[in-house]
């Protein structure tokens, strides 16, 4: 079943729920918000452990500064950026009161002033900012899971994984800093919250401050990809996340908001004699330091710490020298070496073209739960439907399988292994991309292609030496492949 025909019926399973919820108004009011977001932007949720770095990988994603990175009262409560005519910033007080929010700077830096209100008392922060990168994704920046407040820690609990309510995001960015006990706990939670044993449906991990995983050296990202790698070993054990990205987020904010007279700043810093530069550089505070006789002004300086780090400046002084000529190009190779693109693209391939087959799953999910809350005649045929949905949508079962082939071994040569990842959508979910194709490729050869994958892995499913999980793995892909075919003789 595709992702559009699976939204449509999950709208006829809730307006049938409607129709038999017609005279209690609570219940159906919920059924009206769980069909509502089936047509809303995909939500995604950036968790992760306190100082993890949500806020600054928010506004590298966006490619603006939105989010507050200051550690004020605003950072505690759950906040929502979604795309907007105007910027406009509310509060939802916990007595369900809502107010106007205003955006200062302090010290150069964003920030929201809740006034004498303190964050026990806010629910909610809601942001509307003009961003194309906010049209087709809601983007949810949640306190820390770690924490010292209990409470503010169950703010996210209660967004991601409340109990017994419908799920407030349909995929979630997970930073680490480091694996331990309450990162295993949470993505625990979430994969038990969506999918039991079968796995989270969407989660993705991110090595978040990646620079400082080598002590900014210059090799700090090769470090963090070894890092990271390990982190993803160990999760794919456990089959609780699908990949983990390295990122050094204030790199990437800064590649993306670089301005000209940063450029020219770090290009007379370039002229500077290597050894001179690196004692400058021992520390932010030896670099800004009023009376250092670098070619840059004190403020420059120090706008350029905190916007790039110590890191982000050896990296961009170094590619001038190399040949990054201009801002357009520096901005270009620091943003590479940042991570972010390959996050990016991550998510692409497992958010943003499935988007809507997550936002079907959340809505089931959502659905099951308000009707079980509230029995009525008639409801158990609806759940039944529900729950059948859940099991038999083949874009689920491709989601799952994806996160875990990397934790469970399989019986395939590599060469086909890597076709199937391809098949069910690794690398994308258009004709071409699960075929290997052409973009532009005949039709005929793409027919051809899915024709013999269809029966390729058909074949391979029955093999006697295969264990339970291999022959599934190659009944799914043989699946995808029939889809791959249903969809060529459409067009």
């Amino acid at each position: 079943m595709s992702a559009i025909s699976a939204v449509e019926s999950v709208h006829t399973l809730i307006a049938q729920a409607r129709e038999l919820y017609a005279d209690q108004p609570q219940t159906r009011s919920q059924l009206e918000v769980c069909a509502a977001r089936l047509d809303e932007p995909l939500r995604v949720a950036l968790a992760g452990s306190l100082k993890a770095g949500k806020s600054t990988l928010l506004n590298s994603l966006v490619g603006q500064d939105i989010a507050p990175t200051d550690a004020t009262e605003c950072t505690r409560v759950v906040t929502w950026y979604r795309n907007g005519t105007t910027p406009q910033v509310t509060a939802t007080a916990e007595d369900g009161d809502t107010f106007n929010v205003p955006v200062t700077r302090r010290d150069g830096r964003l920030t929201f002033d809740l006034g004498e209100r303190t964050a026990d008392s806010v629910d909610r922060i809601d942001v509307d900012w003009p961003s194309t990168a906010l049209v087709r994704t809601t983007i949810i920046d949640t306190p820390g899971t770690s924490s010292l407040s209990t409470e503010v820690s169950a703010r996210t609990w209660n967004m991601l994984v409340p109990e017994g309510g419908a799920p407030g995001a349909d995929a979630v960015v997970y930073l680490l800093r480091a694996l331990n006990a309450s990162d295993m706990q949470f993505l625990g939670r979430i994969a038990d919250h969506v999918g039991g044993e079968s796995g989270p449906l969407g989660v993705v991990g991110v090595l978040s401050r990646a620079d400082e995983v080598g002590a900014g050296r210059m090799d700090a990202l090769t470090s963090a990809k070894d890092v990271a790698a390990r982190f993803a070993e160990e999760l794919e054990r456990t089959g609780l996340c699908q990949s983990v990205v390295p990122v050094a987020g204030l790199l990437a904010l800064a590649a993306r908001t670089m301005r000209q007279s940063e450029f020219a700043a770090l290009s007379a810093l370039a002229e500077v004699p290597a050894d001179d530069l690196s004692l400058a550089l021992l520390s932010a505070d030896r670099f800004a330091k009023a009376d250092s006789p670098l070619p840059v002004g004190a403020a420059m300086r120090a706008q350029l710490a905190d916007r790039f780090g110590l890191f982000g400046i050896r990296l961009a002084v170094t590619s001038i020298k190399l040949g990054a000529t201009d801002s357009p190009t520096l901005a270009a190779e620091l943003l590479e070496r940042s991570g972010l693109e390959e996050l990016l693209q991550v998510i692409d391939v497992q958010f943003g073209q499935r988007a809507d087959q997550l936002k079907a799953h959340t809505a089931l999910v959502t659905l099951v739960r308000i009707l079980e809350s509230n029995p009525l005649a008639g409801s158990d045929s609806v759940v039944e439907a529900a729950q059948g949905l859940l099991a038999d949508v083949h874009g689920f079962h491709e989601l799952r399988l994806l996160g875990r082939l990397r934790s469970v071994r399989t019986d395939l040569p590599s060469e086909d292994l890597a076709q199937l990842q391809r098949l069910i959508g690794g690398y994308g979910i258009r004709v071409n991309d699960r075929l290997g194709s052409e973009p532009d490729g005949c039709v005929d050869d793409q027919r051809a292609k899915a024709v013999s994958a269809a029966r390729h892995w058909r074949e391979l499913s029955t093999h006697p030496l295969f264990d339970r999980f291999t022959a599934r793995a190659c009944l799914v892909a043989a699946r995808s492949a029939e889809g791959i075919l249903a969809e060529i003789v459409a067009e």
